[in-house]
């Protein structure tokens, strides 16, 4: 699998750049979304979490948490007792907080600074972990995947969303243009960043998604794993139990 990074020419790692770049875009992350995505991927996050329901989490892990999206959506859905975000991107964490806080779930959501490699958690301490649109930035995927693993509960489960590539026509032509000619210009003017919305479409080109991506949760260890594609194909929501 080829590492795609923000700055394919700079020596710094994935990781580095990965975190500087969501540090430049994070006053704009949360409108650039629902810009950029029509607002679809509000659902996308609502479907994951209506995933989750049956087994009841009472304490999620949410990695790669941003601004705190998925986490605010699974207190909505699933009402946990704990849900603790972590992400490498101080500032997206810190935007995070605001929204937490004017929604009064400081108490309920904790927001920290960490590595999705290097988990600071002790084996079995999750019921649900949840990842939105966040693998594809892992450095290494299968150390990220076997973290998680390692510090979900026995009967746990994981849910991914991950952008994908629709493959039917005319979705796909459609698709592949919107996102390699007119998404990279819009998001790197708006968000004033010279390469966080040309990163994102190298990424997903290069992400082994559907089977492939499957393959590489099994051998992190995970069971029952499945793929859903949604809104033709342009994410797909990955789940896996322990």
């Amino acid at each position: 699998m080829k590492e795609v990074k923000p700055d394919q020419q700079s020596s710094s790692s994935k990781k580095e750049q990965v975190e500087a770049m969501f540090d430049s875009i994070a006053h704009k992350y949360d409108f650039l979304n629902r810009f950029l995505s029509l607002g679809i991927d509000k659902g996308w996050r609502t479907k994951a979490m209506k995933a989750l329901k049956g087994k009841a989490p009472k304490r999620i892990l949410d990695v790669a948490t941003g601004t705190g999206d998925l986490a605010l959506e699974a207190m909505r859905v699933l009402k946990p007792h704990e849900i603790v975000g972590l992400d490498l991107s101080e500032q997206m964490l810190s935007f995070g907080r605001e929204k937490i806080k004017a929604q009064g779930l400081d108490g309920k959501i904790s927001m920290i600074k960490g590595d999705s490699e290097n988990l600071p958690f002790a084996d079995h301490s999750f019921d649900a972990i949840t990842v939105a649109f966040g693998v594809r930035n892992f450095q290494n995927l299968e150390a990220g995947l076997r973290e998680m693993h390692r510090v979900l509960k026995p009967g746990g489960q994981v849910a991914i969303l991950e952008f994908s590539k629709p493959h039917g026509f005319p979705f796909k032509q459609v698709f592949n243009f919107y996102f390699k000619n007119i998404l990279p210009v819009w998001g790197n003017l708006l968000s004033k960043s010279s390469n966080a919305y040309t990163y994102l479409p190298e990424s997903v080109q290069h992400f082994p998604e559907g089977e492939s991506f499957l393959r590489i949760m099994k051998s992190c260890g995970y069971q029952s794993v499945s793929a859903e594609p949604l809104t033709f194909g342009t994410c797909t929501l990955y789940l896996g139990g322990k």
